[in-house]
């Protein structure tokens, strides 16, 4: 093929955020397949907190992307030249494929071929209908299990995994509190997704805030944050409360590792169930929690928030708007 594939490739290990020294733009032909083999050209690639913990030092559930490595990323495209039976070409197909324009499928570089859904975009499939959902759907409905009546608290609720959660657990018959940055965000939160109340944590009094917003405790926390949100949070927990723990995007910057949470004597007397989970483990729900999900959101139930970054280009900086709390619901970048 005769056109360009641009990548970004890891140049060197950041230390807090990332600046013009992380990445390299590089361009090279678009790779040629061979048998058993299959091209697929991007057209959304997903930006999530996960991207900046992959190209730390430290291992996380998946090995760091290596310096120089195309940085990774799930994404979702088209399949323009096959030479492999499981992927037409014209198909939609979603995988980890990393900061590229061309990803070359194979069986031991697979992706999931993804139905086609008159007036959806393909960029569902990577945030409400995709991971995201799934993420959502396991750390409220198998995790936290809230019960009717029960307060649930999501922190990052405006985010992408956070938007979906907090509606889950209205939908599962919660009283609902959304943490969010800003008026606008914690507004969209009770007046778009029908949350019971919001708490501006970039407000002065957003502890006060909480503890006005949560009387008779804290049920579950669908934790995204970490921190001294965290913190607070842990500190209402009730008696048997569950915490799904889901993110700690607060500290994926620092330099040095965050303090521990500062409630473990709460968490011993109440006797709570933490769990971190993660959503690669959970694959064999995928197709189930979509079924669910896209019945919810023809019913009109459930919102899909999404915020389209323009540019194959921006993706450096629409990684940092991540933690700058830039958008609202699921983040992408259109190819």
């Amino acid at each position: 093929m005769s056109e360009q594939n641009r990548r970004f490739l890891l140049r060197e290990r950041p230390t807090g955020r990332i600046d013009d020294t992380t990445f390299e733009l590089d361009a090279q032909p678009a790779p040629e397949i061979g048998d058993g083999e299959a091209l697929v050209r991007l057209e959304f690639i997903s930006v999530d907190p996960t991207n900046r913990a992959w190209i730390g030092e430290a291992p996380t559930y998946l090995p760091p992307v290596g310096i120089g490595e195309v940085m990774r990323a799930g994404g979702i495209g088209r399949v323009v030249a096959s030479r492999h039976p499981g992927y037409a070409e014209g198909a939609l197909v979603q995988g980890l494929f990393g900061w590229q324009d061309y990803a070359v499928l194979s069986d031991a570089a697979p992706a999931f071929v993804m139905p086609e859904v008159p007036g959806v975009s393909p960029s569902a499939f990577l945030g409400v209908l995709g991971m995201t959902g799934l993420t959502a759907y396991i750390g409220i409905h198998d995790i936290g299990r809230p019960q009717a009546g029960e307060t649930v608290v999501v922190s990052a609720a405006a985010g992408a995994v956070g938007s979906v959660a907090a509606q889950i657990a209205k939908i599962e018959g919660a009283r609902v509190v959304g943490i969010a940055g800003g008026p606008e965000k914690c507004a969209m939160l009770t007046r778009d997704l029908g949350l019971d109340a919001a708490v501006d944590y970039k407000a002065p009094d957003w502890r006060e805030q909480l503890k006005a917003a949560t009387p008779d405790g804290i049920d579950v926390d669908f934790e995204n944050v970490g921190g001294e949100i965290m913190d607070a949070v842990f500190a209402r927990l009730n008696i048997r409360a569950r915490v799904a723990l889901c993110g700690l995007i607060s500290g994926y910057n620092d330099l040095e590792p965050p303090p521990g949470p500062r409630a473990f004597g709460r968490i011993l007397t109440n006797r709570v169930l933490i769990k971190g989970f993660i959503v690669l483990d959970h694959f064999d729900q995928a197709q189930e929690v979509a079924q669910i999900l896209g019945g919810w959101m023809g019913e009109g139930r459930l919102k899909a928030q999404e915020t389209v970054v323009e540019g194959f280009e921006q993706l450096p900086h629409a990684l940092n708007m991540l933690f700058d709390g830039e958008n609202v619901g699921k983040l992408v970048v259109r190819i």
